[in-house]
């Protein structure tokens, strides 16, 4: 099932472009003041209405699903959704989690999923919660 119901995808990626161009704009500050600062970056979540982010972070769920079909890892924004990707072992019928569960904060998601910062930079910061053997989604990210 995908993030994002169909009749909401254009508004989704409106509001996902919309959250990526206010965030590359707060990079291209933090480059002005004198250069390339992780925790700055670490730190950026543009100022959109609660429905825009939600759509942003549907969107860019139905996007990943879209990159990379499966049943084997289930990736989680809370609150906003959820998607099931990868080729690997389908979720225990009796409780519906696969092996493999990450679990993002949506400011965090975005960033990564937009290019504000990568993988390796939010997990070394310890802000990605992931369980299981394919806990790491860097090939996947950016989705833009």
């Amino acid at each position: 099932m995908s993030a994002i119901r169909e009749q909401d995808v254009e508004e989704g990626r409106r509001d996902f472009l919309t959250w990526r161009d206010k965030a590359k704009q707060a990079v291209e500050g933090i480059a002005a003041g004198g250069g390339d600062d992780l925790e700055a970056r670490l730190a950026i979540n543009p100022k959109v209405t609660r429905r825009e982010q939600a759509m942003a972070v549907r969107y860019s769920l139905h996007m990943l699903e879209i990159k990379a079909p499966g049943p084997g890892v289930e990736v989680r924004v809370a609150p906003w959704g959820a998607v099931k990707i990868l080729e690997g072992p389908a979720s225990d019928p009796h409780n519906l989690t696969p092996p493999d569960v990450i679990e993002l904060e949506p400011d965090m998601w975005l960033r990564m999923a937009a290019g504000v910062t990568t993988w390796q930079e939010e997990k070394a910061a310890g802000h990605i919660s992931a369980v299981g053997e394919r806990d790491d989604l860097h090939d996947l990210l950016p989705l833009v």
